[in-house]
């Protein structure tokens, strides 16, 4: 177990910042977005288990959060307004969102929220920034999309699983966020 997550982590850095090109505008070329580079999947993902992780309202309102601002921070990144540091923002959601998870830490929602917000926007930005000149409407809708759905199997998997193994994952994106940030 401990080589394939070592392994893991290794192939993790060829997968960051995949942030190419998006071309023409189009819902399924958004949606593809996220899956586009590891460093927004796990940080998406460690989102859900966190919101599964802490219950109550933040069931919804951490994912509503993100996913505002990441549509907020995608039409600033199409328009071209500057985002100093968004690439270590983005890498800092995945290490800081999985390490929330692995200690099993209860930050006051608000603080949550304010967190997930900013991890939205920078995530949304480069969203924008790489997105297409036209379509861009369409386009964000399916990477909101695509976004709500990773919250949301983050969600059911930390439902669905025992405490200690959610723990484990945030503790797996925490590590891989932090490859990542060492490979770039």
């Amino acid at each position: 177990m401990k080589k394939a997550l070592v392994l893991l982590a290794c192939l993790l850095p060829t997968a960051a910042l995949a942030h190419g090109g998006a071309g023409a505008g189009s819902f399924p070329t958004g949606f593809g977005h996220p899956f586009s580079g590891a460093d927004h999947m796990l940080a998406m993902v460690a989102l859900g288990l966190l919101a599964a992780q802490v219950g109550g309202r933040a069931l919804w309102a951490l994912p509503a959060a993100f996913v505002g601002a990441m549509v907020v921070g995608g039409a600033l990144g199409a328009g071209g307004m500057p985002f100093p540091g968004v690439e270590p923002t983005i890498l800092a959601s995945c290490i800081i969102l999985g390490a929330l998870v692995a200690m099993a830490v209860r930050l006051p929602l608000s603080v949550m929220l304010a967190a997930a917000a900013g991890f939205g926007a920078a995530h949304g930005w480069a969203h924008g920034a790489e997105g297409p000149e036209t379509g861009l409407a369409i386009y964000a809708a399916g990477f909101a999309v695509a976004t709500a759905l990773l919250h949301g199997l983050g969600i059911l998997a930390g439902r669905a699983v025992p405490a200690l193994a959610i723990r484990g994952a945030g503790a797996l994106a925490a590590v891989s966020g932090a490859a990542l940030a060492l490979a770039g």
